[in-house]
Formats: C-alpha cells, sequence, structure tokens
C-alpha cells in the first residue's frame, strides 16, 4: 500500500469503516492469531525535569515547580521492590527530555549521585531492576547514538515515540513550537540509529493534537520505511491526545473512539500483520472492544503499583476485566516481556547478559 491508497484508506466514509475494521483485524489474526498481549510493569519516573514545553503535558516540570522531582536510588529501589511483591517484569524508564542541558540545580543532583548525565543515572537504575529480576525498557526521549549504545547492555527494548514527521506542528502556536526535542529529523534519526544498533525498540504516533490524517499517514509510513531497512521496530503504539487542565490545550477537542480506531486499522494495514500494534487501554476505557475489532494485538504496559505519570488521570484497567473483555470478544489475554518473543529469538538484539532473564522470565 503507498500513501495515496493509504491517504483513501484513512479518509474512508463512516459506512465504509465496518469494512476497514474486517480487514485489519482479519490481517492481524492471519499473523498474530486471537492471542492479546499486555506486559506487568512498574513506571519509574525517573525524573519529570525536562527542557520542552509541549502545549498538552501536565508531567514535564521545572525544578522550582511543585511537584518536580528526580528519583533518589532509594526511591527507585523502593518502587521496584514493591513491583517484585506483585510480580512485575518491566521496569519502564521514563522521563523528561535533557534535563541537564536546562538546569544547573539538576546538573548537581546528577553529581551528588555520583554521575554526569541523566544517561548514566538512567543506566545505573537499570542495574538495580535487572539485579532484582527485571527487564528495563527505557524511554529517556531523544539519545544520542553513544548514549543509545550505553543503555543496549542493561535494557531489553527502548522506546522514543514519533508522534508526527509534520515540522508544521513545530511552528509558532502548535504544541510543539516550545519543544526542541519534538524535531521529527532528531526523533526519525534516533529511530535509524537504534536500528543501526539493532536494539528492539518501541515508537508510535500521536493522534488528536492539531494534525491531519494525512500526516498520521505520512508518519507511519516513515516507520514502515525505518522498519523495512533495519527491521527492529517491535511495536507501534496508536496513542490519543487527552486534554488537561492547566495547559495550553486544555478545551482543545480530544478525538473520539472512532476517530482512534480509523487510525489503528490503517496503521495496521499500512504497517502489516508482523507488526506489533498497541493502543493504551486507560486512555481509552470505553473502546476496548472497538479497537480489538480495529486491529490491535496488545495493551503496552499495565501497572499493579505505579500510576500512569503522563496521563495521571487515566488509571489502569483491571488486569482480569481487560482479560474478560478479551474473551468475551473471542482473544485471549496473555503477558508478554518488555522485548518481545520474536525478538528474543534473534540473537543480535538480546544483550547477553540480559538472555538469560529474559528466557527465564518467558518461561515463569
Amino acid at each position: 500500500m503507498d500513501s495515496i491508497d493509504a491517504y483513501r484508506l484513512i479518509n474512508s466514509d463512516d459506512s465504509d469503516l465496518p469494512g476497514v475494521f474486517d480487514a485489519a483485524a482479519s490481517l492481524r489474526d492471519r499473523h498474530k492469531g486471537r492471542t492479546v498481549t499486555y506486559s506487568r510493569k512498574v513506571f519509574l519516573p525517573v525524573t519529570n525535569l525536562c527542557r520542552d514545553r509541549c502545549s498538552y503535558c501536565t508531567f514535564r516540570k521545572d525544578p522550582d515547580d511543585p511537584g518536580a522531582w528526580t528519583m533518589s536510588p532509594l526511591d527507585i529501589a523502593d518502587v521496584l521492590d514493591r513491583g517484585r511483591e506483585q510480580g512485575c517484569k518491566e521496569a519502564l524508564m521514563c522521563l523528561g527530555d535533557k534535563p541537564e542541558l536546562a538546569f544547573p540545580q539538576y546538573r548537581a543532583t546528577l553529581a551528588r549521585y555520583g554521575h554526569g548525565t541523566t544517561a548514566e543515572y538512567v543506566a545505573r537504575a537499570c542495574e538495580m531492576a535487572i539485579e532484582r529480576g527485571y527487564l528495563p525498557h527505557t524511554n529517556a526521549g531523544v539519545l544520542t547514538y553513544d548514549e543509545m549504545k550505553l543503555l543496549k547492555p542493561v535494557n531489553a527494548s527502548l522506546g522514543l515515540m514519533l508522534e508526527n514527521v509534520s515540522p508544521r506542528l513545530s511552528q509558532r502556536g502548535m504544541p510543539h513550537f516550545s519543544a526542541p526535542d519534538k524535531d521529527p529529523e532528531v526523533r526519525l534519526r534516533m529511530l535509524r540509529e537504534a536500528g543501526e544498533l539493532s536494539i528492539a525498540f518501541t515508537t508510535g504516533i500521536l493522534i488528536g493534537i492539531g494534525e491531519t490524517r494525512e500526516e498520521r499517514v505520512d508518519s507511519l509510513m516513515a516507520i514502515r520505511r525505518i522498519h523495512e531497512t533495519y527491521g527492529h521496530i517491535q511495536e507501534v503504539i496508536i496513542q490519543n491526545f487527552r486534554a488537561k487542565p492547566d495547559t495550553r490545550m486544555a478545551d482543545f477537542s480530544e478525538p473520539d473512539g472512532l476517530e482512534i480506531a480509523r487510525t489503528v486499522a490503517a496503521a495496521r494495514l499500512l504497517l502489516g500483520g508482523e507488526m506489533n500494534i498497541q493502543a493504551p487501554p486507560n486512555l481509552n476505557p470505553d473502546d476496548h472492544r472497538l479497537l480489538l475489532r480495529a486491529g490491535i494485538n496488545d495493551w503496552g504496559g499495565i501497572s499493579p503499583v505505579t500510576r500512569d505519570y503522563i496521563n495521571p488521570e487515566a488509571a489502569w484497567p483491571h488486569i482480569e476485566t481487560l482479560a474478560k473483555t478479551c474473551q468475551d470478544e473471542g482473544f485471549t489475554l496473555t503477558e508478554r516481556l518488555a522485548i518481545y518473543d520474536e525478538y528474543i529469538e534473534r540473537s543480535d538484539f538480546v544483550p547477553a547478559r540480559l538472555r538469560p532473564l529474559a528466557l527465564a522470565l518467558g518461561a515463569l
């Protein structure tokens, strides 16, 4: 399918969408069967300091803001220990972009913990997770080639949401105007460099922030082209914008369930049956059945211990309830690891020290 066909597909009349969903679901079923996965995780927001100022974000803070934090090693250990008691296997490291470039106070904090860069501190947190039997997955914003090379040995996978390839969204008055790390070329470069390093990688698009449907397609096509070159993108997330108080986009309209499902189906048909397509269940609590019918095969990470710090208003679903919904739709909900089985089987993608742990966790 080329871009023109994809533009036509994503702009299908509402009356034609059931047929589009059926085609996407059939493609998914041929390659993935009727199994839907999730990862049992702890969420470690190592720091919420960030140099970017996206118009929709409540996670990022300046050092003097109420609610600003950088987790200490003791904080990290506490979350990890509580997660192990609940059977969690993934340690998600998620944090703001490049805070050491913007905030002297944060550089002092890093020095106090014995590190010069955020990447070094995250690597230490990953070591702590591995020692407790977790597979780490890090989403630390834009990383350099050398930073990814540093983090690869202590991570099962890395991630960065592409969000959108349109430079229009970085213009004045648009959501990424004050966010240098949302430059599409910068993010695409990281996706390519992760491929060069053979890192199992998670990416995705953010919908509802003022982009057109065609720009969503352009973004999915960019992901497809990079994956065709390197074969390293293990999952693609279709994440929907949620309006939050006290942001510049607080009154912005959110995409409805049908719009999200339309984009999920387009992603499935564009990226193929082998790709793992995810939609966050906590951001779409009323549309789980619709998303299954549109072609997803994964719900992402769900935590019994920690909240979603990026979307704190959106509680994780109870796994038992989600499993019942899947069963009612003819699916089996199954736990997965931070790296998908098909990448565990490829020795170049699993760091040597993590392979025994990945095999052991997968056998539990």
